[in-house]
């Protein structure tokens, strides 16, 4: 990403924020055929000190990527949008994209097939608790057990990261209250995320 100190996020509780409610991630590796790319849900090790993702890949992506053999990059992109030139003064006629972004760097330990099926009943549950009749793994412990043998846990523990807010920090306070005041019909996060940054 472009460096502009403006924007830097360097607080690691910031990076766990953003996980936590933008959990969808793309993982990338470099591996001898090219660069990969895949795209999996994450959670945030809550017990880990540091910023830590579990997740899982379907097979054969493991094998696409080498997982486990080398460091990979996992992006979390939080909420983001166009923001138009019409929304300033007369004359300020650059539109820019604000966005909060993290890229994540390490290199992913491999789960026992027991502990990826734990990971794949918490990530289950995690997800399920906001829905009325959420639903469990073990409701089918024999089913979801087999079905899980078609995945492989992985826990990355994150050894540097490069994360932005990019909000407008650039303009007047004036502007960028009315640039969040635009977002708020079609896109709140955005326009709390521009606000909490004041």
């Amino acid at each position: 990403m472009r460096h502009t100190p403006r924007y830097l996020m360097t607080d690691p509780e910031q990076v766990k924020a953003l996980i936590r409610h933008h959990p969808w991630a793309t993982f990338v590796s470099h591996t001898p055929d090219g660069l990969v790319a895949s795209h999996y849900p994450v959670l945030l090790d809550e017990q880990a000190d540091d910023i830590v993702v579990l997740s899982h890949f379907g097979r054969p992506d493991d094998e696409l990527h080498e997982l486990g053999q080398h460091e990979m990059l996992v992006i979390i992109q939080g909420p983001h949008d166009y923001v138009s030139s019409s929304w300033y003064a007369p004359g300020d006629l650059v539109p820019t994209w604000n966005h909060v972004t993290a890229h994540l760097y390490g290199t992913p330990e491999i789960l026992s097939d027991e502990a990826n099926y734990a990971m794949l009943a918490q990530l289950t549950d995690h997800f399920e608790q906001g829905h009325p009749h959420g639903r469990s793994l073990a409701e089918d412990e024999s089913g979801t057990r087999r079905i899980a043998k078609g995945t492989v846990g992985l826990r990355l523990r994150v050894t540097r990261f490069d994360a932005r807010a990019k909000l407008s920090q650039n303009k007047p306070a004036e502007v960028r209250d009315g640039i969040a005041s635009h977002l708020d019909a079609h896109n709140a996060p955005l326009a709390e995320a521009m606000r909490a940054v004041g």
